[in-house]
């Protein structure tokens, strides 16, 4: 049979790009799946997304793709775009085409009058790779955000503690005290800068001052955490020498380890598992249903220290940024 001219093709379904009109939408929104899909509801509600920043891609009124940004409620901007989602009986192809234009429509309201884009970031099963619906899904989004100029930053894993699971016994060489000021806490988190691991920070001190990126830092994340700051330990040694900190918190939804460190001059001591125990301790002392923490899949010494403090890996993250 001869092959149809572009005339008498049939017509392919107009898909419809717009934005949420309201909360009241989310259910549309959510009938793609997603992790997420839960908190989406209460993010709306305290201002950590908003209608005008989640878009929908509509083939007969249904949802074929989405893309969504968060924020901190304080922040004015997005900060993440952490949502990116297709039907899965889309083809490659078409999936790739419908994303691309719904991208293009939605960063162009989204992100107008911005001069960085938010990074990108999605969570995945920790076996993601074997998983084909899982890894086709992963692939055709990073094969959609490289066409766009996005590359990839790093994969980190999703770390978990759950009550029940034993805590180590106290390092018997380490004491542990609160901060005497802010000041000394971005001390300490400029002074752990040398030789990290951590590709998120080493990218900020490519272009940054060990001090600019540790204010960085403070000022996007650990200073907006509204869990009392007594958590936080500064860890000395016999001769009161610091040699590390740790500092557990509360974010929008999970307690968590946000930052564990031991400085330069102390490492290879072995200090990192006493100080991620007190860490562990002051969450499950203040009742924690779950102690969640992360770190990149290269930084083989900080993951193992999580999984000896009997942390579970159950999930993985893709970062991907642009320049």
């Amino acid at each position: 049979m001869p092959e149809l001219s572009d005339s008498r093709r049939p017509a392919e379904p107009a898909v419809e790009l717009r934005h949420l009109s309201g909360p009241d939408e989310i259910e549309l929104f959510n009938r793609l799946p997603y992790t997420l899909n839960d908190e989406l509801a209460d993010d709306l509600e305290q201002g950590r997304r908003r209608p005008e920043w989640m878009w929908l891609a509509l083939r007969d009124g249904q949802p074929v793709a989405r893309a969504a940004w968060w924020k901190a409620p304080d922040a004015a901007e997005p900060e993440l775009f952490d949502i990116l989602d297709f039907d899965e009986s889309l083809a490659d192809d078409e999936a790739l085409s419908i994303g691309g234009a719904l991208l293009d429509a939605a960063r162009a309201h989204v992100l107008r009058g911005l001069t960085q884009q938010p990074e990108y970031g999605r969570y995945l099963p920790a076996d993601w790779r074997e998983q084909p619906a899982t890894r086709r899904g992963t692939e055709l989004r990073m094969a959609l955000l490289e066409r766009l100029g996005a590359r990839l930053l790093v994969e980190r894993l999703r770390l978990e503690w759950q009550p029940g699971t034993p805590i180590a016994e106290p390092d018997p060489r380490l004491s542990f005290r609160p901060a005497a000021s802010d000041e000394e806490w971005l001390d300490l988190l400029t002074r752990a800068l040398d030789g990290t691991l951590d590709v998120h920070c080493r990218e900020d001190l490519a272009r940054m001052t060990p001090r600019e990126t540790a204010l960085g830092q403070w000022q996007n994340e650990f200073a907006r955490f509204s869990s009392p700051r007594e958590w936080w330990r500064v860890a000395e040694n016999a001769e009161g020498e610091v040699v590390g900190f740790v500092l557990p918190a509360r974010n929008s939804y999970h307690h968590i380890v946000a930052y564990l460190a031991v400085l330069p001059e102390h490492r290879g001591n072995g200090y990192i598992d006493g100080i991620l125990t007190e860490g562990t301790r002051v969450l499950a002392e203040a009742g924690a249903p779950r102690v969640r923490a992360s770190t990149d899949v290269p930084n083989v010494p900080m993951a193992r220290a999580f999984e000896r403090g009997g942390y579970r890996n159950f999930e993985r993250t893709i970062n991907m940024g642009w320049d």
